[in-house]
């Protein structure tokens, strides 16, 4: 089962919120895919959360958007920041990245954005959504919100 980011906003506002601050904070983050061998990659990436959807826009023919072509599934990791402060937790987030090559979605990202041409630009069927923080200097706190089901909440000492 796979969401859009509509779905987190609605069912874990402030989960979306803090993940959308977080990853606002810095330009680049890093993207995970699956190599042809199986084996994982890791890349920069900028992302936008746009309309309900979180975009992934790359440059033609990288590497990441060819391994997203052959298989979808990702992983992507906002940027911590400088030092050990992680202001807002650490956010992960999980899906599968569908290709948008055409139609109206990509002309409107196009206009709100404006990436330089050509470009890759995928939408994200989300499948999870962490945060990890440290409340009070007591507990770590990690949420977890997955689609159909209510944001949960673990803290452990």
């Amino acid at each position: 089962m796979t969401a859009n980011w509509a779905a987190v906003a609605a069912t874990g506002p402030a989960l979306a919120r803090t993940a959308e601050e977080r990853f606002g904070a810095f330009t680049h983050h890093v993207l995970a895919t699956l190599r042809k061998d199986g084996s994982p990659r890791t890349s920069g990436i900028e992302v936008r959360f746009l309309a309900g959807e979180l975009w992934l826009g790359m440059m033609p023919a990288s590497l990441k958007a060819l391994d997203l072509r052959r298989d979808p599934r990702f992983c992507l990791q906002a940027n911590p920041g400088e030092g050990t402060g992680m202001g807002g937790g650490d956010v992960r987030i999980a899906g599968r990245a569908v290709e948008v090559p055409d139609g109206e979605a990509r002309a409107a990202y196009v206009k709100e954005v404006e990436p330089p041409q050509p470009f890759h630009l995928f939408r994200s069927e989300l499948t999870e959504v962490v945060r990890t923080f440290v409340e009070d200097d007591t507990y770590l706190v990690v949420q977890v919100w997955k689609p159909g089901e209510p944001v949960r909440t673990l803290r452990r000492t």
